[in-house]
């Protein structure tokens, strides 16, 4: 019997460990990519990549169709013993907090392998890194258990490192070592902290544990809470990149290729943010009540910040580099307001984000292809010579200002909300940001597209193919639908981010007491997490 796509997704695969399949899926194009990387120009690795990310795309359907959003509780979990003498478990799992990464790692995967199908330097080895880079991405995002969660979190640096270090600009080296200096001293943080925590459970239980959800409510006094928590927010802050720590993330987007870019925007940062709340906030929440006013002014200044040099950008990708910082503040901004608001809209932002600022890298990177610079100096009168791509930046633009009726709109006026319930001013500080944000990116398009056509380089442009129209229509989809109709996504999450925002809050009293008896922080603490 015949079945279709529908009835194929909802086919009842209990038995089957679904998470690893989609984990792992894309051994698959790696071994295609490598098995053919001599024949016929490279064409037969490029579309055994792209045919490997299709599979795991439908594949990650699976979870979408399946997914009781009514608990809270993990689903689809595989458990095996992996080092049984420290209870190091391979674990993986599925709930609100991880679902719509599973989503957006695989829709975004393969687009950008379409988009970045003419690369002819060592294509084979191009396609290999990247499908290594979405194992890992995944992966990262299913553990939890805390050292697999660290395996694949250091996993996915080697292939963004050779992405950059190999097909970068001519100034990779010093970016790549950038990157890699900032990400693994905030990893090694993150190691110690971890590593301390487990003995502590050690101490309290007689036994080894490295599954976080057995880490949640340990009795750790406050001070080694706060210090823990540094170590686990040096790693994810790093990797948001949250200000100060943000000065590797534009030299890693101007000097990676357009694929580097468009995974970095749209997965990589993300981990910092989905790290905080999965492994750092409920195991250390009196560190949470007394780091909440810095971390949240940290954003407002990243916001700001973010906004007001890449107003004096001159090359398009270290603009959009910089806005990226900005994006993330709001992200960070609605993460520690700590209620449905500010966490609902970080985190559908984060998808947002994903989908626009990786479009957004995408249609550079294709007229980048054409004119081999960045600078917006050597651009001007662009629309008329390619009028499809002036349609693709002018939308795109616009979601990324948060245009209302678009996705970028949904995110940012939650988080402003959820923060505003903390404190009315930072509201109002973010909303700057959103005046910011359209003055930098209404200026770049009236100055790349509009204006008569002087340049030489510009009259001879080619406009968009049609594999590059296919690579964009899914973005320009799925931005004006998250921006009309948000709910499936919300419907999905919110049980999962109450549940969270439940498991920090409910250790309140006790640790809002042990501030009282030692700083005197009790009436911040209930005055800002408070309902």
């Amino acid at each position: 019997m015949r079945l279709n796509l529908y009835q194929l997704i909802q086919m009842d695969f209990s038995t089957l460990p679904v998470l690893s399949l989609i984990v792992f899926s894309p051994i698959l194009g790696i071994a295609l990519a490598g098995m053919f990387r001599d024949e016929g120009n490279g064409i037969p690795a490029r579309v055994g990549a792209l045919l490997s990310s299709g599979i795991t795309f439908l594949l990650s359907l699976h979870l979408w169709f399946n997914f009781d959003s009514s608990t809270a509780d993990l689903q689809m979990v595989e458990r095996l013993p992996w080092i049984p003498q420290f209870n190091i478990d391979y674990f993986l799992g599925l709930d609100g907090l991880n679902l719509f990464f599973f989503l957006i790692i695989n829709f975004i995967t393969p687009l950008t392998l379409l988009g970045s199908w003419n690369v002819k330097k060592r294509n084979w080895q191009f396609q290999i890194q990247m499908l290594f880079l979405q194992i890992g991405m995944l992966g990262c995002f299913a553990a939890m258990d805390v050292v697999l969660f660290y395996v694949f979190f250091e996993l996915m640096l080697v292939p963004m490192y050779l992405l950059i270090g190999i097909w970068g600009g001519s100034n990779r080296l010093y970016a790549t070592i950038k990157f890699f200096i900032y990400t693994m001293l905030g990893s090694l943080l993150m190691l110690v902290s971890l590593l301390y925590t487990a003995n502590i459970y050690l101490d309290l239980n007689g036994e080894w544990s490295f599954n976080v959800l057995d880490w949640y409510g340990m009795d750790i006094p406050s001070e080694t809470q706060f210090w823990l928590f540094i170590g686990f927010a040096a790693a994810f802050a790093v990797k948001i990149p949250l200000f100060p720590l943000h000065t590797w993330l534009p030299d890693a987007h101007y000097e990676a290729p357009t694929a580097g870019s468009v995974q970095l925007a749209a997965v990589l940062l993300k981990f910092g943010p989905y790290g905080f709340l999965r492994f750092a906030m409920p195991v250390f929440p009196a560190a949470v009540y007394e780091l909440t006013p810095i971390f949240m002014v940290l954003a407002l200044i990243g916001i700001i910040y973010g906004g007001l040099v890449a107003m004096v950008q001159p090359q398009i990708k270290r603009l959009i580099a910089y806005s990226s910082v900005a994006h993330m503040g709001y992200i960070v901004l609605g993460l520690f307001a700590l209620n449905i608001q500010g966490l609902s809209g970080s985190w559908i932002q984060m998808i947002n984000h994903a989908i626009v600022t990786g479009a957004l890298f995408l249609v550079v990177g294709m007229i980048y292809e054409r004119t081999h610079t960045q600078e917006i100096s050597e651009y001007g009168g662009v629309a008329h010579t390619m009028p499809k791509f002036a349609v693709f930046l002018v939308f795109f633009s616009l979601a990324s200002v948060g245009l209302p009726g678009l996705n970028g709109f949904v995110g940012e006026i939650l988080a402003m909300i959820g923060a505003a319930r903390v404190n009315i001013w930072y509201g109002i500080l973010a909303a700057f940001g959103v005046l910011i944000a359209a003055i930098y990116m209404l200026w770049m398009v009236q100055r790349v597209l509009f204006g008569p056509l002087t340049k030489e380089l510009v009259k001879g442009l080619n406009d968009f193919s049609f594999r590059e129209v296919v690579v964009l229509v899914p973005l320009v989809f799925w931005t004006i639908f998250l921006g009309v109709y948000p709910q499936p996504f919300f419907g999905r999450i919110e049980v999962s981010i109450n549940h969270y925002i439940e498991l920090i809050k409910s250790q309140e009293p006790r640790f809002a007491q042990d501030e009282a008896e030692s700083s005197g922080l009790a009436k911040f603490v209930v005055w800002n997490l408070g309902d």
